[in-house]
């Protein structure tokens, strides 16, 4: 073989592993880009998995603020009736204590009020000797009815001998308020009457009376006011 052949030979060979070479280096560019493109899509993937995650936390967010905002404001709402409400209630006792003063004013009205307060007390307690106890201003009034306390208390207890009732001269009710706006204890009217070793007390005076009718009727005024808000 001359030399012209081997180097013929030499060329065909380069041309083959050029050839070859270009091919490989082609497959390997062609799996680069599918690697390449596999690994683009899985990041995009994951970003967009992210931002979604992101987006329904924030969503979450808003969706927890909006209902925590709606609570406060309702809660808002209600403390803000509830209070008008009692502020109203407290405006209608104050007009009805101002209305019980008025009754003790009533002289003769005043006289048979204190006997049935008297007889009612008695009733319940059902003591064979009881203490009551009045305002100063009433002392002289209370002292003039005890008779006719005891015999009414007699009739409707179906007894021959009414309790022993002992005026007390020298512990007194609160007095009347000295003005409207007073904050010192007062008594609007009205007796208290306890057993005569003081375990057994019977509250009633206006005052408490007053007390008691509204716990009781508190609970429909406040229907009347919610049915009635502009009341």
């Amino acid at each position: 073989m001359n030399d012209g052949d081997v180097s013929k030979q030499i060329q065909q060979m380069v041309r083959f592993i050029r050839l070859e070479a270009e091919e490989k280096a082609n497959e390997i560019s062609i799996a680069a880009e599918e690697e390449f493109n596999i690994e683009k899509l899985q990041l995009v993937e994951v970003e967009k998995k992210k931002i979604r995650q992101d987006y329904e936390r924030k969503g979450k967010q808003v969706e927890v603020g909006k209902k925590i905002e709606y609570s406060t404001q309702l809660n808002a709402s209600r403390i803000k009736v509830v209070q008008g409400q009692d502020d109203v209630v407290n405006d209608m006792k104050e007009s009805a204590s101002k209305e019980l003063l008025r009754l003790s004013n009533d002289k003769k009205g005043y006289k048979i009020l204190l006997i049935g307060l008297i007889v009612q007390s008695l009733l319940r307690l059902k003591e064979p000797a009881v203490l009551l106890r009045c305002r100063e201003v009433d002392y002289k009034v209370v002292e003039s009815i005890v008779e006719d306390a005891k015999r009414e208390y007699a009739e409707k207890a179906k007894v021959q001998q009414p309790p022993k009732l002992t005026i007390d001269d020298k512990v007194f009710l609160p007095p009347p308020p000295s003005k409207p706006d007073s904050h010192e204890p007062y008594c609007s009217g009205g007796v208290v009457l306890a057993s005569q070793d003081g375990k057994i007390v019977c509250e009633n005076t206006l005052d408490a009376r007053l007390d008691v009718v509204f716990r009781q009727k508190l609970p429909e005024i406040r229907k009347r006011l919610l049915r009635n808000p502009g009341a």
